[in-house]
């Protein structure tokens, strides 16, 4: 049986909110994300694409999201910062006779990198996937992004190796792109992983952290 489309529906958890993500939140976004370290790793195809300007960004973005998918705006929940568009996400590459998905597109504030936030998107995104019946989620991230193949790899997803010289930077040097997966039948233990893991953080809600400096 082939999988369904999800709904572009709100979908909220205990920290953040994730809002079906329009044109018209892009200059929040653009407060969000328009930041050296959040390109430096890879994302938007790194340091070349970032644009600081909101124009310049808003034209950047309206090209880079993946409308034909379901993007996500993340926000905030509770908390002095209740509210806040902090990131961006997406269920996209959707493939319903083949039951296959790809969480990526994601990027968020540096102030909440290391909080429940990344736990709590991957779990309400994955969680829809498999929700709606598709058979493999396929989560992704440039080679020189140590710190998001370290994210992903933490999620419990399986490794599957590298596709060497896949796409071009923004600076016109080429990519290899480190691709891991998750099967349905693996859900279960990562959704039971992840789910241990926000409950260390407690009930509490997400605080912005120093925003370090480029």
């Amino acid at each position: 049986m082939s999988a369904e489309r999800p709904q572009s529906i709100d979908i909220v958890g205990h920290y953040v909110r994730l809002e079906p993500l329009t044109r018209a939140l892009l200059p929040e976004l653009h407060g969000a994300i328009a930041h050296p370290l959040v390109f430096d790793g890879g994302f938007g195809g790194g340091p070349g694409g970032l644009r600081t300007g909101l124009a310049a960004f808003t034209d950047w973005a309206d090209a880079y999201v993946h409308w034909a998918g379901l993007p996500y705006a993340v926000r905030l929940r509770g908390g002095p910062h209740d509210g806040d568009l902090v990131g961006m996400s997406t269920l996209g590459d959707l493939h319903l006779a083949h039951e296959s998905a790809h969480v990526g597109w994601t990027a968020y504030d540096p102030r909440v990198w290391g909080t429940a936030v990344n736990a709590e998107t991957k779990l309400l995104l994955l969680g829809l996937a498999f929700d709606h019946g598709f058979g493999r989620v396929k989560i992704q991230a440039d080679v020189m992004n140590v710190r998001s193949c370290a994210a992903i790899a933490g999620l419990g997803a399986t490794y599957e190796g590298i596709i060497r010289r896949e796409r071009r930077r923004a600076d016109g040097s080429w990519r290899d792109t480190v691709i891991y997966s998750i099967l349905d039948s693996e859900w279960p233990r990562v959704r039971a992983g992840l789910r241990a893991r926000l409950d260390g953080y407690g009930a509490r809600s997400v605080e912005y952290r120093v925003r370090q400096s480029h």
